[in-house]
């Protein structure tokens, strides 16, 4: 079974001073988010960015890669909280999306931490959205049990 998504993008002027806006097409979860170069390299100034929604990706899909992994070994979450920071950088040459930092906090009955751990790291290994940026983008998960 395949799946298949759509955004669309629109971009006025110039790369600085120019301005965008970003829609989910496929959801119509959001629609018209403001975009523009300083709210990715700046502040974000209410704006979003392709690194912020890369993050939200990123914790949206790991969650469901951790929850499976724990739901196959027989101790399903209760609840996981987890935050995605993606970091942009210059580099030589130019830009590039340099890491995506995940950061997990469960509730599992029946899981100690080293067990806990150990599926965040399979399930950071697992899940599609890290599949897409494995090689690329440096990696990681930092995770304990709340």
């Amino acid at each position: 079974m395949a799946a298949t998504r759509r955004a669309e993008a629109t971009w006025e002027g110039d790369l600085i001073t120019g301005s965008g806006i970003v829609s989910a097409v496929s959801s119509r979860g959001f629609t018209d988010l403001p975009v523009s170069w300083a709210a990715r390299t700046e502040e974000p100034g209410g704006k979003t960015s392709p690194e912020e929604l890369v993050a939200a990706a990123h914790a949206s899909c790991y969650c469901m890669a951790l929850s499976a992994g724990l739901g196959r070994a027989g101790t399903p979450p209760k609840r996981l909280e987890v935050s995605a920071t993606v970091t942009f950088e210059q580099v030589t040459g130019g830009f590039k999306v340099a890491s995506s930092a995940l950061t997990v906090r469960g509730v599992v009955p029946g899981v100690d931490d080293a067990g806990f751990r150990k599926a965040a790291e399979a399930a950071k290994d697992g899940c599609p959205i890290s599949g897409a940026l494995k090689g690329n983008v440096e990696l990681s998960v930092d995770a304990a049990l709340a």
